[in-house]
């Protein structure tokens, strides 16, 4: 652990009166008020926060060898001295009741689990899997995985799988936040490259906030917006009145999933008033004459009609975005999840294109990651891509990633794992009989979840490895891993704008519960390919051969000499090559990435990933949601973020009682007013909220943020998940959570009323 002294002034520290002794007080560093001796630190270290991708650091306070406080960091430059709920209580879930504190086998007579030694676990572990495969083959096994361990342990993972112990199918949950930015990024810039700084959100005089709703998701973004000293024209496109929509100069609630629709109806507006850069599309771009003519159909009057907008809101829009100096677009999961996701995140991407606003202060397209650490899953966890973004079908990635990592070329897989609904499938179609859960619950969070009932039985093994013995996914395993958590281990994390944090270990986990690389490292020798992994012998050990993986890659950071630079530095965003270090030496290169080159963003130069430089216009017709409303499901149920105090399944943040005080335990649907009149429902009683794939209760809450036929439920609840019906982007595979056709109904039980319709 990196730690500092730390000496609080004699003015801050009370030593009158009765209390002088036992329960001496001090005020805190960031003017938080009087806190118990107890509290006071004695040293403390700097660390990236663990929950959303905004990425935030820390100060955690240590007294006597372990953490107990902590606040937010005025010199990290992400966050500049601000947390959110989540962030403040970071720590609480370390110290949680129902952590798993050793490995659990369940006992097949009994069911239930028994404790037993690492030596045991790791001997089922290998004994089970390696028979599943030699029995039927090394595609009968699969990992999933999560975009919240550290990034040295994803990359172990991946390796471990595929070039040691020979598996094939792989994916992280990254697949149901990102995989449509990456797809979208890879083909209109050539590399999977989110172009901004967050530094941007106050640079713009526009901001476009698409399916984002920063005020709950991403409150620290949000508030670097309040900051923005250009008074900014803030659009929000969202059919629900979110958080951000209400403080928005300009709020478009379209219909669900019409979003396509308005996007290609903006660009054919701007191009009709001339309203575009054609000397940039010229000199850096291909394939807009043929985006042009394609959306010469999409006039203002259809639009109107078929996104449910007036005529007059589409073009204050439209010519927002045409005056606008630095004009910056924003999306999150209301773009990523849905049917044609990819599409749609292209159709942001020409918008900033054709007006030139890439590469400079305030502008680009600009996708908000969910996780901590998705972007340290993309580029390299070794499920969907070899590392730093190399592909599994190119003979020459393949050789030049055996040749880094000094393994038989022959142990690398010449094809791409099934994507995350495809290993699903391959489980329910029998192909794939065992099963390793890393971090994640996707028994909750996965769409239509009442699927996984069936799928496990199917399953002749499940490993989860996990910090809780609690989840649903947990409860159901045969063998359990009991896993550190962050603050009890070292990595890194990389952000949503490509900035790679620090992450520190500040205390022990409980028990015998162990690293994630710790675990992998003993999976390997166990397995009997640690020799291929002597190099990896610690994280920072794996953190230099992701430097020389990432070398000459467009995510270059080879010139990161080490965990001492990022913490000197706040942070660093990729690329910084080997040859920015080397040619003005290692000190005068920190001083520069703590100062100028803090913030720093991709394009500047109009030159892209692709093989001639240029971004390209990806462009598709629309097509209408699979599950549409009908006489029998006649409303439509949106999901997202509930409050800035829950995370995913809650797994952690139902941990803090103080979180827990912050968001309503039942889960709740939201209701408009004139159906709730139909219904002769009020907010507070319970509902029957049913798709074609289930039937749940809720809350009623009765609001005009949602619009007549359309409820929203908050995705950590885990009534909602039983209610989306599974559909798929295309082109990423990314699972459309935000379009199901529902109904509404009383509870059994209460008054007794008719069906919404």
């Amino acid at each position: 652990m990196s730690s500092r002294s730390f000496q609080w002034p004699d003015w801050l520290v009370r030593r009158d009166g009765p209390l002088s002794r036992e329960s001496r007080l001090s005020a805190g560093p960031c003017g938080l008020g009087m806190v118990p001796a107890r509290l006071v630190p004695t040293a403390t270290t700097g660390s990236v926060c663990g929950f959303c991708s905004v990425g935030c650091g820390l100060r955690i306070h240590i007294r006597d060898g372990e953490p107990v406080n902590l606040t937010p960091d005025p010199s990290y430059p992400v966050n500049q001295g601000m947390a959110c709920p989540k962030g403040w209580e970071a720590l609480t879930p370390l110290r949680a009741p129902d952590r798993a504190t050793c490995p659990l086998l369940r006992n097949p007579e009994t069911h239930r689990f028994e404790p037993v030694d690492w030596s045991v676990a790791l001997a089922v572990f290998t004994s089970r899997f390696k028979a599943l495969m030699e029995k039927h083959g090394p595609e009968s096994v699969a990992v999933l995985s999560t975009g919240q361990i550290c990034t040295e342990e994803m990359a172990f993972l991946g390796a471990l799988f595929k070039f040691g112990m020979g598996g094939l199918h792989a994916d992280s949950n990254t697949r149901q936040c990102m995989a449509t930015s990456v797809v979208a990024y890879k083909q209109a810039f050539g590399f999977d490259a989110p172009p901004y700084t967050f530094a941007d959100l106050e640079e713009s005089d526009v901001l476009v906030f698409i399916g984002a709703n920063p005020c709950i998701a991403h409150p620290i973004l949000w508030q670097r917006v309040m900051r923005n000293p250009n008074r900014p024209e803030i659009v929000v496109v969202d059919p629900r009145t979110t958080e951000t929509a209400l403080c928005a100069t300009q709020h478009l609630a379209l219909r669900p999933k019409t979003d396509l629709i308005l996007l290609y109806g903006l660009a054919c507006w701007l191009i009709e008033q001339g309203a575009f850069r054609p000397d940039f599309i010229r000199a850096h771009t291909s394939g807009f004459e043929a985006f042009a003519e394609f959306v010469r159909d999409f006039s203002v009057a259809r639009v109107a009609r078929e996104t449910g907008l007036r005529p007059a809101q589409i073009e204050r829009c439209a010519r927002a975005i045409a005056r606008g100096r630095a004009v910056s677009f924003w999306w999150t999961m209301g773009v990523n999840q849905g049917h044609q996701a990819t599409r749609t995140a292209e159709a942001v991407i020409n918008l900033a294109l054709m007006t030139g606003n890439i590469g400079r202060p305030g502008t680009g397209a600009n996708s908000i990651t969910g996780q901590c650490n998705a972007m340290g899953s993309r580029l390299f966890a070794n499920f969907t891509s070899l590392p730093a973004g190399r592909d599994f079908l190119n003979r020459e990635d393949r050789e030049d990633v055996a040749r880094l990592l000094n393994i038989p070329l022959h142990r690398i897989p010449d094809r791409p794992s099934l994507a995350y609904d495809q290993i699903l499938d391959a489980i329910d179609a029998g192909a794939i009989k065992g099963l390793w859960v890393v971090g994640t619950n996707p028994v909750h969070s996965w769409i239509g979840r009442d699927r996984w009932a069936a799928l496990l039985e199917k399953l002749e093994f499940l490993v989860v490895q996990d910090m809780y013995a609690t989840t649903e996914t947990a409860q159901r395993a045969h063998l359990l891993l009991p896993a550190a958590g962050w603050g009890e281990k070292d990595g890194t994390f990389i952000n949503s704008e490509r900035r790679i944090g620090l992450v520190r270990k500040v205390s022990r986990a409980p028990g015998r519960a162990l690293p994630d690389f710790r675990i992998f490292q003993l999976v390997a020798e166990a397995w009997g390919c640690a020799e291929w992994f002597r190099d990896w012998s610690s994280p920072e050990a794996v953190f230099h051969i992701l430097r020389r993986l990432s070398a000459g890659r467009p995510c270059d950071f080879s010139g990161v000499t080490g965990y001492r630079m990022l913490e000197r530095c706040g942070g660093i965003q990729w690329p910084w090559p080997e040859s920015e270090t080397r040619s003005r030496g290692e000190e005068a290169a920190m001083e520069i990435l703590a100062g100028p080159c803090r913030e720093r963003r991709l394009f500047s130069d109009g030159r892209f990933f692709t093989p001639d430089g240029r971004a390209r216009f990806w462009f598709e017709a629309p097509d209408l949601p699979p599950d549409r409303p009908d006489d029998r499901y006649p409303m439509v149920l949106l999901t997202g973020r509930g409050t800035s105090a829950q995370w995913h399944t809650n797994t952690r943040t139902g941990k803090s009682e103080v979180l827990r005080q912050l968001y309503p335990q039942k889960a709740y649907v939201e209701v408009n007013p004139l159906d709730a009149a139909r219904l002769g429902l009020r907010s507070g009683e319970r509902v029957e909220v049913s798709s074609r794939h289930a039937a749940v209760h809720a809350v009623a809450f009765v609001t005009p943020g949602v619009q007549p036929g359309q409820v929203f439920m908050p995705m950590h609840y885990g009534e909602t998940n039983r209610l989306t019906v599974p559909a798929f982007d295309p082109l990423s595979r990314q699972p459309a959570y935000k379009h199901t056709a529902v109904r509404l109904r009383r509870a059994a039980g209460d008054r007794s009323g008719t069906e919404a319709s």
